[in-house]
């Protein structure tokens, strides 16, 4: 056995990245405080202002407004978004008389006049009445909850933000019209999201693989439940729990650096953006048209806001969720097994699917916000989400193939493409999986924010812990019908089968094998992190010193059992209890073919039983699949920021020191070695924002920005095995991923929600990582297949973005209560993938895995008089969705062109009694893939349109 030279780097590699990293760190942190010392006596006025805006009618505090403040004498002008409480802080005013704005959608509410003395603070408690609003259509902007609402506080988040970000607001308590975080970030510019079962899951940023994006919840990084995968599927967090979801594009250097394609960040409820006690109630039926079957759903959220001794106010909010989906859906698929060695395609292999499938999701979060006065606030928020999810599924598996003569004169079968009409022999199996898992995720921050005069202090300590339980399940238990005659097939992009009575007759199968499969894998984090902001003026101009550190400590691990049932008559099973006949069930509702008798998952359990389940262990598999990786990754930063009349402009640097340490397997044919090893590195992530404003709605952005991204835990995982022929291993050694990420943009905000903007986007990505085959290299010369994971040349990334919305007022009633929005990505990417062939090295261009040219969104709305309407469209072109053959792209599986509609309404009965109606996958759109042409089938699934039918009452 040659097990690859899993070492350490050399000594002298970590310590020269120790020392640069301590060198880099100890030289920006002088700096830093150098300008910090140097510039204070510059600061000649140090009055600050602070306060909170309200609504004088229903004395709720307002986030989404901003103020502005402008010096008389200067003219100076200085902003602030209000995001949280309602509350606002200006630090470093000169002294002098001010004229304060509050605005919201280019519109001014409210106006008044105010004197700001060196040295002390100013208080203000701003409320927003009718007659001081500038007009009462701006004023309706604030006090109305909507879709054009929750769209201008998004808008007005990205207006004000220091980089590029995109955010979806949810209505005052917590509820979005889209079922869960994945559905709802399809709606973003420049995002798209992998499906499962048509349920919205995984999300790409600007064509990114989720696996390069990061997601944390209220600050704290979440790990991801599935094995191997840095990815975290968003739909196991539900939208009731949900206040807002914030996507980042360019990162700035407080910031953690591991996202290429961007970071997206779930933010909880508070209870101090409320006044007073408020919740809502949720009841909703969903029903699936596929499997005619009904489904409910249940939430409440809410909060109350408690008054303590003198200025402390302590915030309590909560939500909880259950929901209970029932669906299916029907699949035929080839997996890409198409001979074109003649031109035409011949069909190797063919299986039907049919899904039964049920899952639940129970979600909850706590949020406790203890503000001791306007200078100190503590907080913990704690999130929690359970999801299971319970699937059987029926296959038929048919292998056509021929009778042919092997090197002993003997007939054996023997595999080959098949023509489509044609008919002949072929080896036909059913199968069953039947299995149910479990994915919990917590995520629990606790925090401080401290004001002292132009001093901030941050701090924070998060811990998050995913999972995924599978207790046991049968992963394939196969009926094998041997070698059948006249088998064929019908279509080439959504195949039936040409089959004889004998197919469909289940006195034909007998039960060969069951694998049975327990797993457990867990992925916990812990980490802490504090941040210092310095508020001072240089040379006139308002500008701020910002440092700090973090230390993150992570642990995935996989424990997998594996258990092989066969040879069943030698434990005493009588061969006549192995035919189907005694399995056999009714025929499922099969919409694309006839399927024939299905298989009673409680019959080969029951047979199960009876045996000895240690007997059939298979060690070696299970001794591979398990795994240990630690990471722990030391960051620190510094970055200051300074307006300049119209420009602002951002720059920092930050590091981060990532090691690894690994336990594994190995297997040789004969014996399991265990296999420990680590590997650690560092890497330098400059960057630079600018933002130039040309008049009061239109600015210019650009970013350079760097990221790091680390190999996932299956491609760095040390497990290996070797056969003496076939080897297939993982690479500890890989190096992180990095991109330098160059933006440029322009967006020109008008009106009530709207918004035009333009941006170019170029990523290069070093140490791009890709499976590939070693067999026929020096070390592998005489294996058949060798397959592991190495990083490659640079991968590029380049597109536009353009994104258009608003709120049509301009039109006559009622038509001014439409709303359009559109946004689309175009963009290009290629990546070089290299393996051997024959002995020689070969190399090829591909597209970026998952990657689509052209993604985009359409929506039409209407929002007027508690009528809330919108149909909305999500479209993405053909992606390369799996390279199949590393030296032949005729093998490549790609996903076909797909567009999505779905509709929502909901009416206002009264202003607490809410109705909803929804229509989910409204065009029936199939997922479908194909190899090579679209007309080879690779795999087609049908799901159907979803229904849903909700009710809520709200009280605030």
């Amino acid at each position: 056995m040659k097990i690859p030279s899993f070492k350490q780097r050399p000594l002298v590699s970590a310590v020269s990245r120790a020392t640069a990293f301590t060198t880099a760190f100890t030289t920006a942190f002088a700096t830093a405080l150098t300008a910090v010392v140097a510039t204070s006596s510059l600061a000649y006025a140090d009055g600050q202002l602070e306060g909170t805006v309200s609504d004088h009618q229903s004395k709720q505090p307002l986030n989404g407004v901003v103020v502005r403040v402008t010096h008389q004498g200067t003219q100076q002008q200085r902003e602030q978004l209000i995001e949280t409480a309602g509350r606002f802080r200006l630090n470093q005013l000169p002294a002098g008389e001010y004229e304060l704005q509050v605005r919201m959608a280019g519109n001014v509410l409210q106006t008044q006049t105010l004197t700001v003395e060196d040295e002390t603070t100013t208080r203000l408690a701003l409320t927003l009445k009718s007659n001081l609003a500038h007009n009462a259509e701006a004023e309706e902007e604030i006090l109305v909850i909507g879709q054009a609402a929750q769209i201008q506080r998004a808008l007005d988040r990205q207006r004000y933000a220091d980089n590029m970000i995109s955010a979806i607001n949810a209505d005052a308590i917590g509820q979005l019209p889209d079922s869960n975080a994945a559905e709802a970030l399809q709606r973003v510019p420049g995002l798209s999201i992998e499906r499962d079962q048509g349920e919205g899951r995984f999300v790409r940023v600007r064509g990114v693989s989720p696996d390069l994006n990061a997601v944390s919840v209220n600050g704290t990084q979440l790990p991801a439940p599935e094995a191997g995968r840095r990815a975290v599927a968003l739909d196991v967090v539900p939208a009731d729990l949900l206040s807002s979801l914030v996507v980042t594009k360019t990162l700035t250097p407080d910031m953690d650096a591991n996202a290429i394609g961007g970071a997206i960040e779930v933010e909880s409820l508070s209870a101090l953006d409320r006044q007073g006690a408020f919740y809502t109630v949720r009841a909703e039926a969903s029903y699936d048209e596929h499997t005619d079957q009904t489904s409910p759903a249940y939430a409440i959220s809410g909060g109350d806001t408690f008054a303590l001794n003198g200025e402390q106010k302590l915030g309590v909010a909560g939500a909880l969720s259950w929901e209970q989906r029932r669906f299916g859906s029907d699949n035929v698929e080839t997996g890409g097994a198409w001979d074109f060695g003649d031109g035409a395609g011949k069909l190797e292999e063919i299986e039907q699917r049919h899904y039964a499938i049920e899952r639940e999701r129970l979600g909850a979060a706590l949020n406790f916000d203890y503000e001791i006065n306007a200078n100190h606030k503590l907080f913990l928020h704690s999130l929690y989400s359970e999801y299971k999810d319970t699937e059987t599924r029926l296959a038929n598996v048919v292998e056509f193939g021929e009778e042919e003569l092997n090197d002993d004169n003997e007939l054996e079968f023997s595999g080959a493409g098949r023509a489509q009409g044609d008919t002949g022999l072929a080896e036909v199996k059913r199968e069953l999986k039947d299995r149910s898992e479990t994915q919990t995720l917590l995520a629990t921050t606790f925090g401080g924010e401290h004001f002292d005069d132009d001093w901030t202090i941050e701090y924070a300590v998060g811990y998050s812990k995913a999972n995924e339980d599978e207790p046991g399940g049968i992963s394939g238990a196969v009926f094998e019908a041997g070698e059948l005659d006249g088998m064929g097939y019908r279509d080439s992009r959504q195949p039936q089968l040409i089959a004889g009575a004998d197919y469909y007759d289940p006195a034909s199968y007998e039960l060969k094998e069951v694998e049975y499969t327990d797993a457990y894998t867990e992925d916990e984090q812990l980490s802490y992190k504090f941040d210092i902001t310095r508020d001072l003026y240089i040379n006139d101009y308002p500008a701020l010193i910002k440092f700090g550190a973090k230390a993150s400590q992570r642990e995935k691990s996989l424990d997998e059992n594996e258990y092989v049932y066969e040879d069943f008559t030698d434990a005493g099973v009588a061969e006549a209890d192995l035919a189907m006949t005694a399995f056999a069930q009714s025929s499922p509702d099969y919409g694309l073919d006839k399927f024939g008798p299905g298989i009673s998952a409680d019959k080969v359990n029951d047979l199960l039983s009876t045996l000895n389940k240690q007997d059939y262990l298979d060690t070696e598999k299970s001794s591979i699949a398990d795994y240990t990786v630690n990471e722990d990754i030391n960051a620190a930063y510094v970055m200051g920021r300074i307006d300049i009349d119209d420009w602002r402009v951002l720059t920092g640097v930050r590091y981060e020191h990532t090691k690894h340490r690994f336990k594994g397997a190995a297997y040789d044919g004969e014996k399991i070695t265990a296999v420990k090893t680590d590997n650690q590195y560092g890497d330098v992530l400059p960057a630079l924002h600018v933002r130039y404003q040309l008049n009061d709605g239109t600015q210019v952005r650009a970013a350079w920005t760097n990221a790091v991204v680390r190999p996932t835990f299956e491609q760095m995982a040390p497990s290996f095995v070797d056969d003496g022929e076939e080897a297939e291993f993982g690479n500890p050694e890989l190096d992180a991923m990095t991109a330098s990420n160059y933006d440029l943009g322009i967006e020109h905000f008008m009106g009530t929600a709207g918004v035009v903007s333009a941006f170019v986007f170029h990523k290069s990505i070093s140490q791009f990582v890709f499976e590939t085959d070693l067999a026929g290299s020096p070390q592998w010369a005489d294996y058949d297949e060798v397959k592991t994971y190495r990083n490659g040349d640079a991968a590029t990334l380049t597109g536009v973005e353009l994104a258009y919305s608003q709120k049509l007022t301009q039109l006559p009633s009622p038509f001014d209560g439409v709303l359009v929005g559109a946004n689309v990505t175009v963009s290009e990417s290629n990546a070089r993938i290299k393996t051997y062939d024959d002995g020689e090295r070969v190399q090829r261009d591909i597209a970026l895995p998952n990657h689509s040219d052209v993604t985009g969104n359409l929506m039409l709305g209407y929002d007027k008089q508690g009528l809330q309407l919108r149909l909305a469209a999500n479209y993405k072109s053909d992606y390369l969705l799996s390279v199949g053959d590393l030296t032949d792209k005729q093998q490549d599986v790609y996903q076909q062109a797909q567009t999505q509609w779905d509709f929502s309404a909901g009416y206002h009965v009264t202003e607490q009694f809410k109705t909803t109606f929804e229509v989910s996958n409204l065009t029936d759109a199939p997922y479908y893939t194909y190899v090579n042409e679209s007309r080879y089938n690779a795999q087609y699934e049908d799901y159907g349109p979803t229904y849903k039918l909700g009710i809520s009452y709200s009280n605030f």
